[in-house]
């Protein structure tokens, strides 16, 4: 499935024939946000930004729609709005504000939509962008995790491809040939480990906040360097690589990789794997994702395998980390139950987030909603967006009582 956005060469030319591919970013100020607008930065010639949406940091949000004029900017708060309108005022630049106005932003015309919002609110953004026709860079979690197969079928049906940002998906898709499905023997997505990936279960128990904020490998917002830590991050992309890539929930693996140079890699029944490896940035898969099927040149380091000298794998610890197996046992119970499991999740972090429940409790309370579900019936197929709503509302509301 070809972006709708014209490849002639290396050179980009957008819906329209100009000579730049006209983005939205969707979650600008985060970190996703700030490295697609680095890579941006770094090739000026390629790139022309129509719509900035974020949340609360307006005044990061106000800098970059100087630098980069776009034709609106959006906060998410709409009690932000007067503040970032008056830190526009000297320009000719369009200011929003509210879910109304993020949707709206998301459905402008361009030739890609960097979906980057973090957690389900990300999600009706990016189904406006699908329904706009618009190629979707996805580094959302959360729009195949609660609501995977609707928002898959929906891209399907719009003929809107879905090109993976996640370091993981971005490395399976390079890796994956194409029209080669049933050909391929496992996929395995890779795992730092996280910060306490050599920490005894004693040593767990006693984990503070600011030791799990600490990851090794990679620079993330706080929910996701939590995720990373709990290795529930990984859970996540194995419900994210199970729509993505239609192999069968069988065929997905997992493997803890410390260095973080192996993003993942695709194992087939000729006895070949392809791996896709770089040093730990997101300016490459995103620079992927930007450009797809071609390739610019990333602001990141090169890699050098000399330099690295050894790259070692091992097996997750199931019992140290029960986070994957939640989550690979949501998508064996299907229905809602992935939708419920992010849910817990997100709630769970922030909980510990805000000091309320220990480190250890995070994959207690999600397996306790999860069980709480089953006995109230809420582990029901999920038909449309508004089922995926009234799960994820019962999931939070449910996670919260339990603490």
């Amino acid at each position: 499935m070809q972006p709708q956005g014209l490849l002639i060469g290396k050179t980009i030319l957008g819906q329209e024939g100009t000579l730049k591919k006209k983005l939205i970013i969707l979650g600008a100020t985060g970190s996703i946000g700030q490295s697609t607008l680095d890579v941006v930065r770094n090739q000026p010639d390629h790139f022309d930004v129509v719509a900035l949406v974020g949340n609360q940091n307006i005044e990061q949000l106000a800098l970059d729609a100087k630098e980069f004029t776009p034709q609106i900017v959006v906060t998410a708060d709409d009690g932000k709005f007067s503040n970032l309108k008056n830190l526009l005022a000297d320009t000719k630049i369009g200011v929003g504000a509210g879910d109304a106005a993020v949707i709206e932003a998301a459905a402008m015309p361009a030739d890609m939509v960097m979906a980057a919002i973090v957690g389900t609110n990300g999600l009706k953004p990016t189904l406006a962008a699908i329904d706009a026709g618009t190629p979707i860079g996805l580094a959302n979690k959360e729009c195949l995790v609660s609501a995977g197969d609707l928002f898959m079928a929906k891209a399907k049906a719009a003929k809107v491809p879905v090109i993976p940002v996640d370091s993981e998906h971005s490395a399976i898709f390079q890796c994956i040939e194409q029209h080669n499905f049933n050909e391929i023997d496992h996929i395995t997505l890779t795992a730092s480990g996280g910060p306490f990936r050599t920490y005894s279960a004693e040593q767990m128990a006693t984990v503070t906040l600011e030791q799990a904020l600490n990851h090794p490998n990679w620079s993330m917002g706080a929910k996701v360097t939590i995720d990373s830590s709990t290795l529930m991050n990984k859970g996540l992309e194995l419900i994210e690589a199970y729509h993505l890539f239609p192999v069968g929930l069988d065929k997905l693996k997992t493997i803890v990789h410390p260095q973080s140079i192996v993003h993942s890699y695709v194992s087939y029944i000729d006895g070949s794997v392809l791996a896709q490896l770089g040093v730990p940035s997101m300016k490459t898969p995103i620079a992927h994702a930007l450009v797809w099927p071609d390739r610019i040149k990333a602001p990141v380091e090169r890699l050098d395998l000399a330099k690295v000298a050894t790259l070692t794998f091992e097996d997750v610890d199931p019992v140290r980390f029960p986070c994957i197996k939640l989550a690979r046992t949501a998508l064996e119970t299907g229905g809602s139950a992935p939708t419920i499991l992010n849910a817990a999740n997100e709630i769970a972090v922030a909980e510990f987030l805000s000091q309320r429940i220990d480190y250890v409790s995070i994959p207690v309370l999600i397996e306790r909603t999860l069980e709480q579900a089953g006995t109230d019936g809420m582990l029901k197929p999920v038909h449309n967006i508004d089922d995926v709503w009234e799960v994820d509302d019962y999931a939070r509301e449910t996670t919260k009582s339990l603490v």
